[in-house]
């Protein structure tokens, strides 16, 4: 298939033209050469892919994006749009994928091999039959193409796929009660780790961190960058303070309410508005020299340094006091 590229950020640059279709619902947008075709979102056209000679769907519009950011062979060419004699042909292969999925796993059975299917996928025209399957480990499926060939007269591939990949075929609804991102609207698996849920404060607990996938779920990240911004904006674990009780380290955080617990000399615990501690009471001020590492100048850019400039006696206070306190 061509390779999938983003829109030209300079005018000036030189330019091409492209149309970014899908192939399905969910699936991921592949940019293509209009060839001259006057194409509007919603149109169904003929294009060739890895795959053989496939119907897709035009989901934006032709566009001018550089020609920096197509790769050396180039796009490959609209063949022509989609007659309606081609999708009552692919609707016709549509219908049928069900039964050869069920016939397919009776071969599976006959064979006695190790995996599960998942999904039958035809070409628009019948060319190629696909199979998605998910297994523990690699399988020996040489016989079962041969015994699928003969079966369905056309050219069969097996393909394994992930777990991710496996809910995203099916479907479903998630803990949040709402349908599988990857299923509705994900069209592409970005990586999520375990440092994002503690990166958010989230129970360690695998059953409450895991999609039905049985993978960390895609939503992890979705707003880790703003819980690390909002963090760099906050006291960090370990920190002494002054609050009106006297001084305070801090031992939780909570960024949606944006408040700190600390930890008083008494061994109390107390909950405070980062807004109400000394520092972080007003915005820092926007950096005089923008070229020399002293930040972007965005409202919320140097925190840090605007608590040490602004509240020196109580930062030289808290140092004094660390050592009196239990971590």
């Amino acid at each position: 298939m061509a390779e999938t590229i983003a829109p030209a950020t300079e005018q000036s640059a030189p330019s091409v033209q492209v149309v970014g279709i899908r192939f399905r619902p969910t699936g991921r947008i592949y940019y293509y050469d209009p060839a001259g075709h006057d194409l509007k979102t919603g149109q169904w056209v003929v294009v060739e892919s890895s795959k053989g000679i496939e119907c897709g769907r035009v989901v934006i519009a032709p566009r001018q994006v550089a020609s920096s950011e197509v790769s050396g062979e180039g796009l490959k060419p609209v063949q022509r749009l989609a007659s309606e004699d081609d999708l009552r042909q692919m609707l016709a292969y549509k219908s049928k994928e069900k039964d050869v999925l069920r016939r397919c796993a009776q071969r599976v059975e006959f064979h006695n091999l190790p995996m599960k299917l998942v999904e039958a996928e035809y070409t628009f025209d019948g060319s190629r039959l696909t199979f998605y399957f998910t297994a523990e480990e690699r399988v020996d499926f040489r016989a079962l193409v041969r015994d699928l060939a003969s079966l369905f007269h056309t050219r069969i591939e097996l393909r394994q796929i992930g777990a991710r990949d496996h809910a995203k075929l099916l479907g479903g609804v998630g803990v949040c009660g709402k349908t599988l991102c990857c299923s509705s609207w994900l069209t592409e698996f970005n990586v999520v780790s375990i440092k994002m849920a503690k990166e958010q404060g989230l129970p360690l607990n695998t059953a409450k961190i895991s999609g039905v996938c049985g993978r960390l779920m895609c939503c992890l990240a979705y707003e880790n960058d703003d819980y690390m911004a909002a963090k760099a904006e906050m006291p960090g674990y370990g920190e002494v303070l002054m609050t009106p009780s006297g001084a305070g380290r801090v031992t939780g955080i909570n960024v949606p309410k944006e408040t700190v617990d600390l930890t008083l000399e008494s061994g109390a615990v107390i909950t405070m508005p980062v807004r109400e501690l000394p520092g972080y009471d007003k915005p820092p001020e926007p950096p005089q020299n923008l070229h020399h590492g002293e930040g972007c100048g965005k409202p919320n850019c140097g925190r840090n340094r605007h608590r040490m400039q602004s509240a020196p006696g109580v930062h030289a206070e808290s140092q004094e006091q660390q050592g009196d306190l239990t971590p």
